[in-house]
């Protein structure tokens, strides 16, 4: 089967002009170049242009596609490299859809995310399942509880993350500032935290929460992770969750 360069660019939705560029760099060479001077493309031919075509989705130079192609003879080989690579970029896109989402809901409660959090999460599965092996552990050994981390929502991880790094940032400048545990300001802060929680698929009450803030403070791990961030941190915590 012979195409045409017109039928080609119909074919594929790219103008004439960039297929003659094709043609000039190397990229896409015509199967038959007639005795008129027109250009014709086989099979092969319209294969290779929907390879380059998905890498220059994946905004990868011209120059990188010819050699990347040129070192790649097997078809399925390349369009599997090409799924992967378009996997991590659509998990990459969901991420920061995650981080627009909570930017969006911080900026209608007129609070200011961390710096840090507002341009990384973790990345990969493992990444998390490394972040939560102490926690993990910890609990394992001392309350024989453990966490599922078999199959982790990267996205939804990372947004419960930047919410719980906000908040308690929130509580210990409340608590380096002074402001006593019952303060409407500071209850205000946790009651919004709560509904974040409640409707990110967190259920948790008052109670919950005043059992929770119990927790952190006998348990070791919890109790110093909180003090080291400002000291006082875990009783304070407590002390705001039992006058909500």
């Amino acid at each position: 089967m012979k195409f045409t360069v017109k039928d080609l660019s119909a074919i594929a939705g790219v103008s004439i002009k960039t297929l003659y560029h094709y043609h000039k760099v190397g990229l896409l060479i015509p199967n038959e170049i007639g005795e008129t001077g027109y250009r014709y493309y086989g099979v092969e031919e319209l294969n290779r242009l929907q390879e380059i075509l998905f890498y220059k989705e994946l905004d990868i130079p011209l120059l990188e596609i010819k050699n990347l192609l040129d070192e790649e003879s097997n078809r399925s080989g390349t369009l599997e490299k090409q799924m992967m690579l378009f996997e991590k970029k659509i998990e990459k896109y969901h991420q920061l859809i995650e981080t627009i989402k909570v930017s969006l809901e911080y900026t209608k409660k007129g609070e200011n995310m961390d710096n840090k959090l507002m341009f990384k999460g973790f990345e990969t599965e493992e990444e998390w399942k490394n972040a939560l092996e102490k926690q993990k552990t910890h609990l394992k050994e001392k309350y024989n509880f453990d966490i599922n981390t078999d199959s982790i929502n990267v996205n939804d991880m990372n947004k419960m993350a930047i919410e719980a790094k906000n908040f308690t940032d929130r509580m210990a400048e409340f608590l380096r500032n002074g402001v006593k545990y019952d303060d409407s300001s500071v209850h205000d802060v946790v009651k919004q935290h709560l509904k974040f929680l409640n409707k990110n698929g967190h259920t948790i009450s008052k109670e919950d929460y005043v059992n929770q803030t119990k927790f952190f403070l006998q348990d070791d791990f919890h109790r110093e992770m909180l003090e080291k961030q400002q000291i006082g941190l875990s009783y304070y915590l407590l002390a705001v969750a039992e006058n909500l």
